[in-house]
Formats: structure tokens, sequence, C-alpha cells
């Protein structure tokens, strides 16, 4: 890549003096192409200041609108001509991303909020820890280097809760469950299933629950998962979408189901497992050996 200029800087890439992905990470070669993820609904004013603090060197915004009403589509398309536009599937913010990484050719996908909330310019952070090892770079605004200016005491507490529900279940150790900056390897989608995209009718994991279910799903996966200190800001102009009760909840029932669907998927294994011994043992028992049954490996 080295100087040249990327074809999705843009405008405001070259209005503003900011860092390169690679300007401070240690010589890779070959360099990951990264993609980012921006979903929009009527963030038409906020798209300005987030294209103003986009690195430069990023290969690939995937831009995904939420059927907006305002000039959003318009502002988004000026700001990065060369980008991936489309329109989500179905409604929530799950949907957009699962739409947004669907679309995405690059080695690393980073998801950020089109708000104004998350800082661009921390992209470099997380894809530092990708290339040093990680496979999921988990943005926390709860460690060392990271804060919010934007967090109200219920969320703090609500996050806190379910921080703790999710580590006591899942054997995890996050800090921030309900954080959505976060970047990954493509290949770690395999592990996500997330809700297909190619359907009109509303699925489990469309709206602001997708964080929890590909935090969890990752973690149980056994992905290498390193986290990144991040500040949130306040979001530029508008009203977040986010309803701390209900959303809350919702996470809650998420956490429920993963819960559940693992318990079904570890008896699954056990059960292959049984058979297999069963087979094995019948093999053993036909050739009239003792040995199986003296081992004590008998079901």
């Amino acid at each position: 890549m080295g100087e040249k200029e990327s074809p999705v800087q843009g405008e405001a890439g070259r209005a503003a003096a900011v860092s390169g992905i690679w300007d401070h990470l240690p010589p890779v070669n070959p360099r990951p192409r990264v993609s980012v993820v921006v979903p929009a609904m009527n963030e038409a004013r906020n798209l300005p200041h987030v294209a103003a603090r986009m690195p430069p060197d990023v290969d690939e915004i995937v831009f995904v609108d939420g059927s907006s009403v305002d000039d959003t589509v318009a502002v988004g398309r000026r700001l990065w001509p060369d980008a991936v536009h489309l329109t989500q599937s179905r409604k929530g913010k799950g949907n957009a991303l699962a739409c947004g990484f669907e679309a995405c050719t690059g080695d690393i996908i980073v998801m950020i909020d089109a708000d104004g909330s998350t800082d661009p310019q921390e992209i470099t952070r997380y894809v530092g820890a990708l290339v040093a090892g990680a496979d999921f770079a988990k943005g926390s605004r709860f460690v060392a280097g990271g804060g919010s200016a934007d967090i109200t005491r219920i969320r703090r507490v609500g996050n806190r809760g379910l921080n703790s529900v999710v580590n006591t279940l899942f054997s995890c150790e996050f800090t921030d469950l309900c954080y959505g900056y976060n970047a990954f390897w493509r290949t770690c989608l395999e592990v996500m299933q997330l809700p297909p995209t190619r359907t009109a009718t509303p699925q489990w994991g469309d709206g602001f629950e997708i964080e929890t279910l590909i935090n969890v799903r990752v973690a149980v996966s056994g992905l290498e998962i390193t986290e990144v200190h991040s500040f949130e800001a306040n979001r530029i102009h508008g009203e977040s979408n986010l309803n701390a009760v209900s959303d809350g909840l919702r996470v809650l029932r998420t956490i429920g189901q993963e819960f559940t669907h693992q318990r079904r998927a570890s008896r699954r294994r056990l059960a292959a497992v049984h058979d297999g011994l069963s087979v094995v043992r019948s093999e053993f028992e036909d050739r009239g050996d003792p040995g199986w049954a003296a081992s004590g490996h008998v079901g």
C-alpha cells in the first residue's frame, strides 16, 4: 500500500489530519485488508464527523442504510463514493451488521457506529490486537484507558450485571458486554452463525442483542479474545434508539437462549461420544476381547 491514498478515503478523509491504521503499528507483510462496516439510519448530520476521523488507509467501507428518511444515503455516497453501499434487508442494528459483514471482502472486519460516539481513529488499536494474535478484538469502556461520556448510571449498573451473568454462565472475562465497537478476522463469521439476510421474516439477532450474541458465540467457540480500551463519546446530533430497560431485557433473553442452546449442544456432543464408545465396545465384545470390560470402559 505504501503512501498510496486509499480509494475509500473520500473528501472528509482528505480534509482532516488523521492517522492511518498502520502508521503506529509494527510492519506486517503482507498487510491484511481492513473493511469497516458503518450501519446508519437517519444519521446524515453525524456522518461527516465520522468520515473526518476515518483512517485514510482503510481498504473498504461498507455503508449499510436502514431505510433512512433523511439525507443519510446521499451524504454517505458523497463522503465515500467508492464504498460498498447497500440497504439492509430487515429492521434492526443486528440485521444491518449481518448485511454489512456479508458484503465485506477484507481480512479484518471492524464494526463502528455512525452517530459519532465511536472514534474511527481507534481502529488502529483493534487491528493491532488482531495482528498480534487475537481472533476477536473486543472494545471496552471499563478497562484502563477506556471511558464513556454517554453511559448513564442505570446503563452502567445494568451492563455490570449482564457482564456478571455472562461471565458466570460461559466462563468468560468480559468487562463490557454491551459495547458494540469490535473488530475480528473475517473467518470468525463462521462461528457467529448470524441470522440469514435473504429473508423478509424477522429473525432473532436482528436487534441490539446482536452484540451479545456475537460476544457469547465467539467466547464459547474458544477463539482468542483481547479487550481493547475505547472511549465512547456522546452522539453528536439526534437521539439514540437505545432503550436501557427494553434492550437490557432483550440482552438478558439472548443470554438465556444462548445458554440453553449451548447446553443442548453439549448434550448432543456427549451423546455422540457415548454412541461412539458403544460402537467400539460392541466391536471388542464381538471379537471376544475381555480387555474392554476389564479396563472399565463400559456404558
